[in-house]
């Protein structure tokens, strides 16, 4: 999975999560730091990245434009610190990569799946197989 964290986020995330293996970018790395979020949602489409970000207005650009992708991931925890923020994404994209999409019926049928598990699935689900957008919201 690659990611784009988004303007707001600690530029330092970026370092941290490609110490553990994941394509991580900042929009400041790229001379994206004063632009719309529609050409931050294009680059990312573009470079097939998963942008990470603090702003709600993402979801609305991509409902309204009715585009396939790319996936969001939104962060609603202001004020993270880049090692918390690290930790927080390696938690969801595992929780993300280990479910198994056959699951997701006998899950959700036993109520037995928390909030993040259950967007999890659903995001790994439409990135992974239906090449669509997905939105995760923590």
């Amino acid at each position: 999975m690659k990611l784009l964290l988004d303007q707001g986020l600690p530029r330092s995330t970026a370092a941290l999560l490609s110490q553990v293996d994941i394509d991580t970018i900042h929009v400041a790395q790229v001379g994206l730091s004063a632009v719309e979020d529609t050409e931050i949602l294009l680059y990312a489409q573009d470079d097939k990245r998963v942008v990470v970000t603090l702003d709600a207005d993402f979801h609305a650009l991509l409902a309204l434009t009715e585009a396939t992708s790319p996936s969001v991931i939104r962060i609603r925890i202001q004020s993270l610190r880049a090692q918390a923020l690290t930790e927080l994404l390696v938690t969801v994209i595992n929780k993300c990569e280990v479910i198994n999409v056959k699951q997701i019926y006998s899950k959700v049928r036993l109520s037995r799946l928390n909030r993040v598990a259950f967007a999890c699935v659903l995001f790994h689900y439409l990135h992974k197989y239906k090449n669509s957008q997905s939105i995760i919201s923590i």
